[in-house]
Formats: structure tokens, sequence, C-alpha cells
């Protein structure tokens, strides 16, 4: 019997591989007792994420790997110290973009993304390239930054010239978008030609306008609103100068104003596919291969609600399995009262929580419980099975 494994993260309490180990003990020990002794037992766990923070290590929990580190300049022109994911394959890389122009990085006095840059993140970009990746998964949530992905392509080998035909050779921020008046591929990496990129997004907004990159996600950056309405144009701008130099129309795209518009820039200047992060990862991670000849699949996240199964861990894990006419039962910490109807997905799904406790205690808890509650999943699968 094969029974994959694929949660997201507890937040707050578990990383996915935390999970997914605590729910193989369980299955371990409900077959000692009630498998069929001629029967192997396959457990194939496979951590699960949505792009944002934790991708990388659940990536490489998953599939093998090593986590790098990488000098870059910060969002504010500082040195930091970044990282990414290669996996066991030698050929596929796991980015946060966060880990090098992430808002953390940007002390809460300083925070303007008028001067903050993605500069970093194409230092990350070459760092993976340099060690052999030739697809590379970037999730983009997180950011300080504004500035279309410009800064993240000058790394790349892209000039933007300013209106006398001089190189901008500061990294670019949001702030000097208005300064640009051509885009020049200069001496673009050719080995970008050769890579496939997936970006990890998880929100639809388009670069411009009221639900834009700047009105929506400014704010929250340090953008009063002059500046909202500065970024704004700047990254209308931008798009015109794409939409007339590179041929593309990246405004309106869904996903193009995630972090800061870096979802455009990708596309526009790395020729990116925009993905939600559910699916770039289960695509790295291989999880449809590895669900292939699956009697059960079994996932999870701390809550189980209506936003389940709309692009999150679960509706991805789910929708996956479902294409092999495989089973899916989910695991959560916190199930939703409303009614919702997660059957048209799930074969099932159950509450970890075996009585009443306060939150403190149940995540202190956690492991023993998803321990339980994964004994209880196959207990109930066994005994279908026998009924049947």
């Amino acid at each position: 019997m094969k029974i994959v494994v694929a949660p997201d993260s507890f937040k707050e309490c578990l990383s996915a591989a935390a999970v997914a180990q605590a729910i193989g003990e369980g299955l371990q020990a409900a077959w000692a007792s009630a498998g069929p002794r001629d029967e192997p037992l396959e457990i194939v766990p496979v951590p699960m994420a949505d792009g944002g923070e934790g991708t990388v290590e659940t990536v490489l929990a998953a599939g093998g790997g090593e986590r790098r580190i990488v000098t870059v300049t910060g969002p504010l022109g500082q040195k930091a110290q970044a990282s990414y994911g290669l996996l066991a394959d030698g050929k596929t890389a796991v980015i946060e973009m966060a880990s090098a122009a992430g808002l953390h990085l940007v002390p809460l006095e300083n925070r303007d993304p008028t001067k903050t840059t993605t500069y970093g993140v194409g230092e990350v970009i070459l760092a993976a390239l340099d060690a052999g990746a030739r697809k590379v998964l970037i999730g983009i949530g997180g950011s300080s930054t504004t500035d279309g992905g410009t800064g993240c392509a000058q790394t790349l080998g892209w000039r933007f010239l300013d209106e006398v035909g001089q190189e901008i050779r500061e990294p670019m921020a949001g702030g000097l978008l208005a300064r640009v008046r051509r885009i020049d591929r200069g001496s673009v990496d050719p080995r970008l030609a050769v890579t496939e990129i997936l970006v990890a997004c998880d929100v639809d907004n388009p670069l411009t306008g009221p639900q834009g990159s700047a009105a929506i996600y400014g704010p929250q950056k340090g953008a009063t609103p002059e500046m909202v309405r500065l970024l704004d144009e700047g990254l209308v701008h931008l798009a015109g100068l794409i939409r007339r130099d590179l041929g593309m129309d990246v405004e309106r795209m869904p996903g193009a104003g995630a972090a800061g518009g870096l979802g455009a820039g990708l596309v526009a200047f790395c020729g990116a596919r925009i993905c939600r992060g559910i699916e770039s990862v289960a695509q790295t991670v291989d999880l449809a291969g590895k669900v292939v000849g699956a009697d059960l699949v079994i996932t999870g996240e701390g809550r189980l609600d209506s936003q389940s199964l709309r692009g999150k861990v679960i509706w991805g894990v789910a929708s996956v399995a479902s294409r092999f006419g495989v089973p899916t039962v989910a695991i959560a910490g916190q199930v939703s009262s409303s009614q919702e109807d997660w059957s048209s997905l799930l074969a099932g799904w159950l509450c970890i929580i075996d009585r009443p406790m306060p939150l403190q205690q149940a995540l202190v808890e956690a492991p023993r419980l998803l321990r339980n509650a994964g004994e209880q999943v196959l207990r109930l699968y066994l005994l279908g099975r026998t009924n049947h």
C-alpha cells in the first residue's frame, strides 16, 4: 500500500516536513497493528508550500539538496546575506525573493518603497545560474520594493537609459522609474534563454491602477499617499516602455503587481511564467509523479476553511490526486464550522484536536495530535477497504 503525505506547514507550530513526519509515524503505528501482514506499507512524504515564507525549506525537504548562502545588495543598497536552495538534481533552484529584498530587511523608520530595489534578487538568480540551475522557482511574497523588477533586471544585464541616453547605473528603485526613457537589452545573460523560470504568486493584482502594486501594497511598505501616486505613475511609465521596447503588454496581467511589480518584471525581462504558488511548488517537487500508483493521499494545513480550496495547499494537492483517481484526506488543526462542501475534492477531513484545549496547548501537543490523526485516518481507510 502506498500513501503520499503532502501537507503544508502548520504556521507558528511545525514545518511541513515535521507535519509529514508526525503523520507518517501515526500511519506506521496503525499499519503495525491493523495492516495486512502480507502487504508492505510505503509512505512517501512530500512536504508542500504555496510559494511564501518557508518555500525553500519545504522544497529542499521534499526533493533533497542544499541551502546556499550568497552576499547580495540589500533593498537599501546595504550588503545582505540571502540564500537559495539547489535541489539534488543540480539543475533546479528555489528562491524566496524576500531573502534578498524582503520588508524585514528594512528598519521601520527607513521604509520608503521609492528607494528600495530588487537588485539583490537578480544577484541570487545569477548565483543559481552559476551553480548550474536551469530551472528556477521564485516565491515573491514579502517584498519591500516597488521597482517593477528593474533592479533585478539590471543585475541580469538589462540597461535602463535616461533622457540623454546614459545608463542609470545606481540600483533601480521605484523613485527612478520616471527617469527611464529607453530599455536596452545590453548584455542580457544568455543563460536566461535556456532557463525555465516559474514565479510562485498567490495574488492576481495587475501592475497599475486602483488594484495595482503601488495602491494596494505600497502603504504597508511605508508609502505615503504622495509616494503611492509617484510609484503608480512610474509603473505606468515602465509598462509603456515594455510595450514599446520589448513588444510585451504586462500591465493588466494577473499577478503582475505582486512584489512591487516583480511579477511583471520577471515575465518581461526573464521570460518567466506566473503560476499559482502551490502549482509551482507541486511541479518543482514532482508531486504528480509521486502520486502515481498511490492508494491514498493525505494533506493538511493549520486551518481548513473556505479559502482552503481556493488555491491553497489542500486544493493543490487534492487537484493533483484527483487527476489520478486517488482519494485525498485533509488533516487540519482547525476545521471551519461553516457548512462548506469540500466533498468535490476531498474524500474526508479530520480535525486533529481530540478534546477541548487552549490554543497554546494545541501547539505544544501538535506532534502527538498529528500522529493520532494519521493513525485514525489509516484505520478508517483499512476498515472501509475490508467492508468493500
